[in-house]
């Protein structure tokens, strides 16, 4: 059997995850702190017909043949460059200018993420959308006119004459690979060995970033270079599949030579 077949076939199978990667990014163009990804791939193991260097009738040989075999998915790189702001002026969205993430209890562990669309629970917490509490958790009291965050993390429940009802620190975390974390949906990420242990920072020191009140960190991803992406790859599953019609023919006209 050809081997073509079966290299064009590795080739379809990778460009269909390259889609389904790209699929992903354009679907979350408007998740608030959606991070894209990227699809690598790597070439397979060769077939070596002639080793270069081989000693052949008093001279060596120049050049080799190897043929290669394909084409293998090796990695699905999350890319952790800083999306566009969006002025909200919701006093409860908070935006990272940097590369620290917030931490949240998730079942009772810490998770990370970097969407800062927040809201008060019926308890006056500080809580994601799906009521994953901030960390340290922060309580607003009842008679709160106003909440001040600062760019260092400083956040504050005030009452009508300014005056502080209740204060903490948010810190951020970093990761020595951030593109190490395990995504689990929900616009949260847990560490892994991958990834390192989190750091805890303080904004505005050390390179973990800032906050800024009343802006959102919307997704990274850019809409024309996935396009173009999908392009590259729709054109790249289409010319494997010729590739496959290619090798057919040929053992058509193979099996046909004794008629």
């Amino acid at each position: 059997m050809m081997r073509s077949l079966w290299t064009a076939a590795t080739g379809m199978i990778a460009q269909q995850l390259n889609i389904d990667v790209t699929a992903h990014n354009l679907a979350n163009v408007n998740t608030i702190g959606f991070k894209k990804s990227r699809a690598e791939f790597e070439d397979l193991m060769y077939q070596n017909l002639k080793i270069a260097g081989v000693e052949n009738a008093g001279t060596r040989i120049p050049v080799g043949m190897q043929i290669g075999l394909g084409v293998r998915p090796v990695a699905v790189h999350k890319l952790f460059s800083q999306g566009d702001y969006q002025n909200t002026g919701n006093p409860l969205d908070l935006a990272i200018e940097g590369d620290g993430f917030f931490q949240v209890m998730v079942n009772g562990k810490p998770a990370y993420t970097r969407a800062g669309a927040f809201k008060l629970d019926n308890e006056g917490r500080i809580v994601t959308a799906n009521g994953y509490i901030l960390q340290p958790e922060f309580t607003v009291p009842p008679e709160t006119q106003n909440i001040v965050v600062t760019e260092t993390g400083h956040i504050a429940a005030l009452d009508k004459e300014g005056n502080e009802l209740a204060a903490a620190d948010i810190p951020l975390y970093t990761f020595i690979n951030p593109s190490g974390l395990k995504s689990i949906g929900r616009n949260l990420y847990l560490p892994t060995e991958a990834s390192g242990d989190p750091t805890e920072g303080t904004p505005g020191e050390n390179n973990v970033g800032t906050i800024a009140q009343g802006f959102l960190e919307m997704s990274n991803v850019e809409l024309v270079e996935e396009m173009v992406n999908m392009i590259v790859g729709q054109r790249a599953f289409e010319i494997n599949s010729k590739a496959i019609t290619t090798s057919d023919q040929m053992l058509q006209v193979a099996t046909n030579m004794k008629r």
